[in-house]
């Protein structure tokens, strides 16, 4: 079946189209349990559930029924639902069947909706026809799998806000006072010859002003909203045997990587999340980064070098018991990326960026328990033990402090998207104000609001191209 696309209108485009087709899906987790939910949505919904039923379901009315299928075998007995369009999640007609939670039972139920006339939903796909039906915009359509995929309270806290279209409301009030503050400029550029010139007595550049520091507000929020629904990857990364897989371990509380005396234990990356004070985070343990003729060693060094591209944050573990190497040398000698260095010193040594922290490892065999080497001028470092836990607690209130998350439930959730759009309404409100303020260029100025007011936009779905919509609900799990 082909794919479903975009029309220039915004709808979707499906086979047969939207108005024509009822899709189906599993919306439990795979799996076995007690319950188990199997979804349509569609203007075949109602009939389809008659023949699974055999017989009417009323509106909004949890109904005991038996499911048979085409042959009239009896398959379950559940619960049937029917929630008539447009007062439906999806805006159409929805029913949901609430069967035994097996999985080979939940197959043979959507197999008879399918049988019935039905297709197989696509990931995100009831979501999506939810946002094309404007049940939800893009923001509370993306908040409806951040939910899912909460890894913390404060995270479920935030998502929730989200779905209820907190986050969205500060979005639209946003956008109103740009597009006010544009008709403001054009009526300024549209009747010159009025007795006050608006323009150029600093009236808009004061509005601009005052709505820039709302927004700056509003990303301070996002940020909090990201990492509550992203969190932050973090790469182990190191020489042989410093203690990366122990720091793993004792991070996590158990023993997930394998630790031995012997050098290159670990070959591949290894990665598990946890969550600390709050924030989700993803922490990846790697291979040792070293040279050598080993062929599975070095294909692991390879993807010690993949993680750390991707990685938010490097924790790079030295061996504090062991012999002193000057940091930058050791830097150059694991090839660790650029980014996480930046220009140098006038004295010719290291500035380091913000995402690395210096972990000095092996505490515990050390007799002068100094804070780090003479060696390190990195002011993120800090000593540990990944044996007997010394440190550890350290370790975790410098990196939450540096990614500056605040252990308080945010307004709302938020994604990366988010924030590039947010940076983009400041940079276009930014230069439209340089344009009025040294070139006394309204029209200029008149453009970059509107510019500012589409990123709005784009934010909620009102004009998002057709490519990032369809990668937004394919992440999506189906059924949802």
């Amino acid at each position: 079946m082909p794919p479903d696309t975009w029309t220039a209108e915004g709808s979707l485009n499906g086979p047969g189209g939207l108005e024509s087709d009822t899709i189906a899906a599993i919306a439990t987790p795979a799996g076995k349990g007690g319950v188990g939910i199997v979804r349509l949505s569609g203007p075949d919904s109602e009939r389809i559930l008659r023949r699974l039923c055999g017989k009417r379901v009323s509106a909004r009315m949890a109904t005991l029924s038996a499911f048979t299928d085409s042959a009239g075998e009896k398959l379950d007995t559940g619960l049937a639902l029917f929630f008539p369009g447009p007062n439906s999640f999806t805006g159409e007609d929805v029913v949901e069947l609430q069967g035994h939670g097996g999985p080979v039972v939940m197959d043979m139920l959507l197999a008879a909706c399918l049988d019935a006339g039905a297709r197989l939903a696509n990931p995100g796909e009831f979501s999506e026809r939810a946002f094309l039906n404007n049940k939800l915009d893009l923001v509370q359509a993306e908040a409806v799998s951040d939910l899912i995929n909460s890894a913390s309270e404060n995270a479920v806290r935030a998502a929730v806000k989200s779905l209820s279209g907190e986050f969205s409301t500060r979005i639209s009030a946003l956008a109103e006072k740009i597009t006010s503050l544009r008709i403001y400029v054009e009526a300024s550029i549209d009747f010159p010859d009025e007795e006050v010139d608006f323009l150029s007595q600093g009236q808009v550049s004061l509005k601009a002003e005052v709505i820039l520091e709302e927004l700056e507000e509003l990303l301070a929020s996002g940020r909090q909203g990201v990492l509550l629904g992203e969190g932050i990857r973090v790469v182990i990364a190191g020489q042989p045997n410093v203690g990366k897989s122990s720091l793993l371990n004792r991070l996590l509380g158990y023993d997930r990587a394998i630790v031995t005396a012997l050098a290159g234990t670990t070959r591949d990356a290894l990665s598990e999340q946890v969550t600390l004070k709050g924030l989700p985070a993803t922490f990846v343990d790697t291979a040792g980064l070293r040279a050598t003729r080993d062929i599975v060693e070095l294909e692991g060094i390879s993807r010690t070098h993949k993680e750390l591209e991707q990685a938010d944050w490097i924790l790079l573990v030295r061996d504090i018991s062991g012999p002193a190497l000057a940091l930058d040398t050791e830097l150059a000698m694991l090839g660790l990326p650029e980014s996480s260095l930046s220009k140098q010193q006038p004295s010719g040594g290291p500035v380091f960026g913000n995402n690395m922290v210096i972990v000095e490892n092996k505490l515990d065999l050390v007799v002068d328990k100094s804070p780090c080497r003479d060696d390190t001028d990195h002011q993120n470092t800090v000593a540990i033990s990944a044996l007997t836990g010394e440190g550890i607690n350290e370790l975790v209130e410098l990196l939450i402090r540096l990614v500056g998350y605040k252990d308080q439930a945010s307004g709302f959730i938020a994604r990366r998207r988010h924030l590039e759009s947010l940076n983009s309404v400041r940079a276009a409100l930014l230069d439209g104000l340089e344009q009025l303020n040294t070139h006394a260029a309204g029209e200029l100025f008149a453009e970059d609001l509107r510019q500012a007011h589409k990123h709005c936009g784009d934010i909620l779905g009102h004009m998002s191209p057709d490519d990032l919509l369809g990668e937004i609900f394919a992440s999506f799990c189906i059924g949802k």
